[in-house]
């Protein structure tokens, strides 16, 4: 490959803030704004037909998303470099949004199966830095020039596209009030000043953070951890009844094994073990777990949620544990409880005009 700018780069990345940073009360802006894009992050490299989809660990993904290395082929310049995120639109609800789940299950270690996934469920490239253009290294130029160019030379689809962005603060906090809806994850801010630092935390980043009371229903034993729990199975209460909403499994090693000892008493049965799901790419992986009779409630923290009451909700990822609620009811727990995010069309979040 021969680009300024070579595989396999660490993408920059960003580090948690409080709040939206404020422009200065005087002079030129000094941030630029865009939604956090909640998908595979990947720098795209492209030399006429030879393309390379590097994940923020420096593989190759290609193997994965073959309907996306056709598209850079089609749609990006002959020869760049662009920093971005691969992501899969679907309709719901009449609008377009991004979904996870999908987007995980393309990571399948069957050819045949890969095929199927990119016909049924295609990814799309959403860019927002541009490293490298032609024989030129941008790398070292401010993140405004670099921006510029980037709408520019991409955009405009059908598969690969450029964020919005904004250097006005009020929209960018509007913004993460209201484009969760499109499977988004927060904002982040850029200085536009700014060089491309790999693998350094030199942006900011807000992210939604939501905190719900849940019912255990279970657990998974631990796979390494002798006598220890793995995660904690949590549900939510539906028109009366328990509906699984996903799990917690940030513990120590110490705290696994209280957590069994603590447990015990509420199993339904010392032999009684419940079968789970198996993954749809990992087949063969154990998705036993223990049932507890429902009658102790934890909180939880959570980004976002993924699905509709009607069809079943779940977190999108996975939940942290905070605490256990012994004054709140099990059947008290209900989606009622959730904030549910504006329901924005992913079109609205890709960039069709000017700043």
């Amino acid at each position: 490959m021969d680009l300024p700018v070579v595989p396999p780069i660490l993408p920059m990345l960003a580090k948690v803030a409080s709040a939206v940073p404020s422009q200065p009360d005087e002079g030129p802006p000094q941030w630029s704004y865009e939604p956090k894009w909640d998908g595979f992050r990947a720098v795209v490299f492209r030399d006429g037909d030879e393309v390379v989809l590097s994940s923020r660990g420096g593989k190759d993904l290609g193997r994965y998303f073959p309907e996306l290395v056709d598209a850079v082929r089609a749609e990006l310049p002959a020869r760049c470099v662009v920093d971005g995120e691969i992501v899969v639109p679907r309709q719901r609800d009449g609008r377009t949004r991004l979904d996870w789940q999908s987007l995980s299950e393309r990571i399948h270690p069957a050819a045949s199966r890969v095929e199927m996934l990119a016909e049924q469920t295609p990814a799309q490239f959403v860019g927002f830095d541009l490293l490298a253009l032609g024989d030129t290294d941008l790398m070292n130029r401010p993140f405004s020039e670099r921006r510029s160019r980037l709408r520019a030379e991409v955009g405009g689809g059908p598969s690969c596209h450029v964020t919005v962005s904004t250097t006005d603060s009020a929209t960018a906090q509007h913004w993460f009030e209201t484009f969760e809806g499109a499977g988004l994850d927060g904002v982040v801010a850029k200085r536009l000043d700014g060089i491309y630092l790999p693998d350094k935390r030199e942006m900011l980043k807000l992210k939604h953070a939501r905190t719900a009371d849940c019912v255990l229903m279970g657990y998974r034993k631990h796979k390494k951890v002798v006598d220890g729990v793995g995660s904690l199975l949590l549900g939510m209460y539906h028109d009366g009844e328990p509906v699984m909403v996903g799990g917690a499994s940030a513990f120590t090693a110490e705290r696994r094994r209280e957590l069994l000892d603590e447990l015990q008493p509420l199993r339904v049965g010392d032999d009684v073990v419940a079968e789970g799901e198996p993954t749809r790419w990992r087949s063969s992986v154990d998705r036993s777990w223990i049932p507890l009779r429902p009658e102790r409630v934890l909180e939880v923290a959570y980004d976002q949620m993924e699905g509709t009451p009607e069809v079943g909700m779940r977190f999108r990822h996975a939940a942290r544990f905070l605490r256990w609620r012994p004054d709140r009811d099990p059947h008290s727990c209900t989606y009622d409880q959730l904030d549910v995010p504006v329901r924005y069309d992913l079109a609205d979040v890709l960039d069709r005009t000017e700043d």
